[in-house]
């Protein structure tokens, strides 16, 4: 069975579509009107190995807010449209990868229950034109709306860029491990028979 999700969210700030493929050869086809974030969905796609298409329209000329943010909630909602009852899924992830001098993890639990747990201090309070305080925005609403449990830590670093592309390449790592198939696993990864 194909683990796709496709979602469209039409607002009067944002119009999103978004097609996420779990089980990809990490190709890409992204625009946001975002250069920043287009580049690290990229990144996460490429890590990740899975397929993903958006197409992002925002209102970017008040800032890239209301679009990182409503692209957040869209991938999510898609990787739960993807992963169906989560039957025969590893559940958990976890990735370490360093970028240059910055060292980012995250750990991810597909529980159903869901939570961010960020531990970033950024040097910068933007990369060119992006604010990165739309980082934790973007990771927020994708836990939420994936209802996943997700911790993010950078350990170190001292570039910003540097720091935001290993937690997104940590993310598709992460995520690609937790999505998993676990040939010993025949049901759901979990005591209560449900996630």
């Amino acid at each position: 069975m194909e683990r796709v999700g496709s979602i469209v969210r039409k607002t009067n700030e944002t119009d999103v579509k978004l097609e996420f493929a779990v089980d990809g050869e990490g190709n890409a086809s992204i625009e946001t009107g975002v250069p920043f974030m287009t580049h690290m969905l990229d990144l996460f796609t490429k890590h990740g190995k899975f397929d993903m298409i958006v197409d992002a329209k925002g209102d970017i000329e008040v800032d890239d807010h209301h679009t990182t943010e409503d692209i957040g909630i869209c991938l999510g909602q898609a990787l739960i449209q993807a992963l169906g009852d989560k039957r025969g899924i590893k559940r958990y992830g976890n990735a370490f990868v360093p970028m240059d001098e910055a060292m980012a993890q995250v750990v991810i639990d597909l529980s159903n229950r869901p939570h961010l747990e960020f531990r970033a201090e950024f040097p910068s309070q933007k990369v060119g034109s992006f604010d990165t305080e739309l980082v934790h925005e973007f990771l927020w609403k994708l836990a939420l709306e994936a209802r996943m449990n997700l911790h993010v830590i950078v350990h170190y670093g001292h570039n910003t860029h540097h720091m935001i592309e290993a937690i997104f390449k940590a993310l598709g790592r992460a995520l690609d491990e937790a999505t998993s198939i676990d040939p010993r696993e025949k049901g759901i990864p979990s005591t209560k028979g449900m996630l």
